[in-house]
């Protein structure tokens, strides 16, 4: 004789899946703040690696270096390389 499902074992099932579900929800918005803090991270050395990027773009030019030779160097346009060296 195969085993019957009663509805008491419906519900316990049931719970179950609900409790399963309002775990997995509970976890989004720590998810959401790790993912948060990764992007942060990530843009801030970004930003460190850029100004680091112009500094060595100024040093560049101290040393004589011509523009057409930074340009090809670092991909930047003529226009970005100006606007790096005045801003000093």
């Amino acid at each position: 004789m195969a085993y019957m499902p009663t509805r008491d074992d419906a519900l316990v099932t049931l719970e179950a899946a609900v409790r399963k579900l309002r775990t997995a929800e509970a976890g989004i918005p720590r998810a959401q703040e790790r993912a948060a803090q990764i992007i942060r991270e990530a843009r801030e050395k970004v930003d460190q690696a850029r100004a680091d990027l112009a500094e060595e773009i100024r040093a560049a030019d101290r040393a004589g270096m011509r523009q057409v030779d930074i340009v090809a160097a670092t991909g930047y346009s003529r226009e970005r390389i100006r606007q790096i060296l005045l801003d000093t």
